[in-house]
């Protein structure tokens, strides 16, 4: 049994006016449909892969998770309640609203509320970014990785691997502890801080193209106030992107250049040098901690951590002036 990938997200907003602008205008998602409280957004073939809801709250209203079949569907199922973790089957309603053929709804061991499905909705027209970009690094890989703040992570930990399946990438134990799940090649797609509250942390989304990132950033840049992490590239995922402030009390982590892993040869290890080689100053964060993120990818820099960037075939020219002699090859 395996999940396939992280298939959706629900978010939870004071009203949808904000996310009705900022989706399309900073971070190049197709406004979907509208209603007078709800907004669903595409970032590829699929009918909607972010739906928010303007009724107040904030955070994650629910994440979903996409495996092959029903038949598989009703193995997670079974699974889920031998483990006494109570299921609640999709109505047709339900199904309808989520854009799947099927699911089924539980909580894991912090509250959050995750589904399951089957036969996600293709949608009959083109992906329309809402402002000019390559696209979006989904499919089989899906919709980006959410990190999560969580009380008890020891519980999250063995709910995620022993019940539905997920592998270690790895994790950091200082200057906070955090573990990275990956249910397929993405580095990871969910991940855990221990904090004192659980709450939705960020949901990072990957472009094609690096410039689709710089050029986010100084739309960014131009909103006093939207940049929450400066421009940096992380350390364990090898994603560069920048981190800004949402309507809805978390952030979007806008990022290109994820590291693919062989789920089958993979080996967990520790992350010693803090989560980022550079950049990525948390603005949001105190004074004191700034300072301590600052000196952590200082002590990378000093210590020569350095990663090739991960790119996609065709979506890169190899430079001249490593090696005169294919250079000469090139040049014929």
């Amino acid at each position: 049994m395996s999940l396939q990938s992280l298939s959706y997200i629900g978010i939870r907003a004071p009203g949808i006016d904000d996310w009705g602008a900022l989706g399309p205008n900073l971070y190049g998602l197709q406004l979907a449909e509208r209603t007078r409280s709800t907004l669903t957004f595409r970032m590829d073939d699929r009918r909607q892969r972010i739906v928010v809801h303007g009724d107040g709250g904030r955070g994650a209203a629910f994440l979903g998770f996409d495996v092959a079949d029903g038949d598989m569907l009703g193995r997670f199922a079974a699974r889920l309640e031998r483990h006494g973790v109570a299921v609640v089957p999709f109505s047709r309603a339900l199904a309808d609203e989520r854009r799947v053929k099927g699911g089924i709804g539980f909580d894991d061991p912090c509250g959050n509320r995750l589904e399951i499905v089957h036969g996600a909705e293709i949608a009959d027209r083109e992906f329309q970014p809402g402002r000019p970009i390559s696209g979006f690094r989904t499919g089989a890989l899906g919709l980006g990785h959410v990190v999560m703040n969580v009380e008890r992570i020891d519980g999250m930990l063995a709910f995620y691997r022993d019940i539905l399946g997920f592998g270690l990438s790895d994790y950091i134990t200082r200057p906070f502890k955090v573990f990275f799940l990956h249910v397929n090649a993405r580095h990871h797609s969910i991940a855990f801080i221990e904090r004192d509250a659980t709450s939705l942390h960020h949901l990072m989304i990957e472009t094609l193209m690096l410039d689709d990132v710089g050029q986010a950033y100084d739309i960014a840049l131009g909103d006093r106030g939207r940049v929450a992490q400066t421009l940096g590239r992380h350390i364990n995922d090898l994603v560069t992107s920048f981190y800004s402030h949402t309507p809805s009390g978390f952030f979007v982590e806008y990022g290109w250049g994820g590291r693919s892993i062989d789920t089958e040869r993979w080996t967990p290890s520790e992350v010693t040098h803090g989560p980022s080689m550079w950049g990525h100053e948390r603005l949001w964060a105190p004074d004191d901690a700034r300072a301590a993120g600052r000196q952590m990818a200082l002590h990378a820099a000093a210590d020569g951590v350095r990663a090739p960037v991960q790119v996609l075939e065709g979506n890169f020219t190899q430079a001249p002036g490593a090696c005169p002699w294919f250079d000469t090859l090139r040049n014929k």
